[in-house]
């Protein structure tokens, strides 16, 4: 945080609290005149849309000069109550009804599509990376739907939610679905200024997005997803459509299909209790110590993330033993809630400063908002431990294998693990600096090698894989420094060691 944020954020002296106000009120204003400048320097339609972002930024920039201290006093997190949690085996036994369509067709699927591929070394969206058999995310998420719509005679559009990053390469792919079988809508999330860390001001000087000003804007968060889905009159479009639930998760989470049972509880509850909101949690193991849990605070299910712990208690928050489940951001939502609590400006969610250094040495701030922040604004949320197979991100290379491996198969859009897998769990994958680029990774592997038996793998250094290799039990393979390891075609590595000068030691 810089210095003039700190002033007002974190000083005890209650004798500055005039000098405080002073400068807070100084700062917006100068804040609101540079905003309006910025506006100037657009075309009409351009400056209507920016002005809408920009009533979100300022209410954003307002709330993080008022707000003192971490969001979250820790006395008041406590377990969530008996029955806020229902575990999925609980929810499937009601088995689902003769009339599934007539659920579908009050349901829309959102997924969030504002990333770029560019820490798998990707350009454009990341939704376009191919993940399995040439498909890409983009690909599976329509097969996926598509298949729902045949199977049940249904009608359930697709909404992505692009960025000014994605949008346009987006736009120009969905062409290539003009036949499949089903709808797809497009809005976009707001176009935030980024802040100069000392002055607290844009570093935007006009409202383009090239040159100086490329690294000027961001979206802001994927909490943004209310007020666009809002402006863009989307909402309104699908709730005039009879649609009353919408399922929204990330594209690249290949485990987040549309699941029947969830949708027959939210439809199947009596009108005066509806639940608003379910968010799907999954057991929390050693690889999830940072995602977000459920708490009961001021009497509400609430979402807790790491950025809102006091230092002291991180630790704590990372237990696997007091705080068991996290967030998988896979979440179903009521329209006729979202319309309500826009309208009343009553969607309550924390900001999260992310402090960001541009590629000149500038550093600035992010205002951003988390989507299950805002559970604690709904009525009868609740939370759903749902299966690990529900939660698939594809965030690195390493993921990549997984996906791309024979541990799932794969059919009509939705990977699901190998039958032929013993345990349920999906091996640990840390592949090294060299295999960080999707088009390095390729390179690296003639084919993807058998995981079946695989429960560890960790791979550093220059290092291929030659085709039909088999790897089981705990496979760690370091090239060192200069040196290069190609494992030969048809290898068989169990429990081994591969070290620089390429011996191969049982492990």
């Amino acid at each position: 945080m810089s210095f003039v944020a700190d002033l007002y954020r974190n000083s005890p002296n209650a004798g500055m609290a005039e000098f405080q106000e002073k400068l807070r009120l100084q700062h917006e204003n100068s804040m609101h005149t540079e905003l309006e400048k910025l506006l100037t320097t657009a075309k009409p339609p351009e400056a209507e849309i920016s002005r809408k972002d920009f009533d979100g930024f300022k209410k954003l920039f307002h709330r993080f000069l008022q707000e003192k201290g971490p969001s979250v006093d820790w006395a008041k997190i406590h377990r969530p109550p008996e029955g806020s949690i229902q575990p999925y085996e609980k929810i499937k036994l009601k088995g689902l009804p003769a009339d599934v369509a007539s659920s579908l067709n009050k349901l829309a699927v959102v997924k969030l599509n504002g990333g770029l591929g560019t820490s798998m070394g990707c350009k454009g969206p990341k939704s376009l990376i191919s993940v399995r058999n040439e498909n890409t995310f983009l690909d599976l998420t329509v097969q996926q739907i598509e298949d729902l719509n045949k199977s049940y005679n249904a009608d359930v559009p697709l909404v992505l939610m692009n960025s000014f990053n994605t949008d346009e390469d987006t736009k120009k792919i969905l062409q290539k679905y003009t036949h499949h079988r089903v709808k797809i809508h497009t809005f976009n999330q707001s176009r935030y200024p980024r802040i100069n860390k000392e002055s607290l001001l844009p570093v935007a000087t006009n409202l383009g997005l090239t040159g100086e000003n490329e690294e000027a804007w961001y979206p802001p968060g994927h909490g943004d997803i209310y007020a666009s889905f809002y402006n863009s009159g989307l909402l309104d479009k699908l709730i005039a459509e009879g649609k009353e639930y919408i399922f929204v998760s990330n594209i690249d989470n290949l485990g987040a299909t549309v699941d029947l049972h969830i949708l027959n509880h939210l439809m199947s509850q009596p009108s005066d209790k509806r639940c608003e909101f379910v968010m799907e949690v999954t057991d929390k193991t050693r690889a999830d110590v940072k995602g977000g849990t459920l708490t009961q605070y001021d009497g509400k299910l609430r979402l807790l993330e790491i950025a809102q712990v006091p230092k002291a208690h991180v630790d704590e928050f990372k237990s696997v033993t007091k705080f068991k489940i996290f967030n998988t951001n896979n979440l179903w939502m009521s329209l006729p809630a979202i319309k309500r609590l826009h309208e009343k400006n009553a969607m309550d969610m924390e900001i999260i400063v992310n402090p960001k250094t541009l590629d000149g040495g500038l550093n600035v701030i992010q205002l951003e908002t988390a989507v299950g922040a805002a559970m604690k604004s709904f009525d009868n949320a609740l939370g759903i431990n749902v299966p690990r197979s529900r939660f698939l991100p594809v965030k690195t290379t390493s993921d990549l294998l997984l996906v791309m491996s024979n541990l799932y198969s794969m059919n009509a859009g939705s990977l699901t693990m190998s039958p032929k897998r013993e345990f349920p769990t999906t091996p640990h994958v840390k592949l090294g600096s060299s295999f960080t680029k999707v088009r390095d990774f390729l390179k690296r592997f003639e084919s993807i090698p058998d995981m079946l038996e695989l429960d560890h793998l960790t791979v550093s250094g220059d290092v291929t894989f030659g085709k039909q290799v088999t790897l089981k039990g705990t496979v760690i393979i370091i090239a060192n420094h200069g040196d290069r390891i190609d494992i030969p075609a048809g290898a068989m590595l169990e429990n081994k060691i591969v070290s620089g000068n390429l011996r191969i030691l049982d492990h």
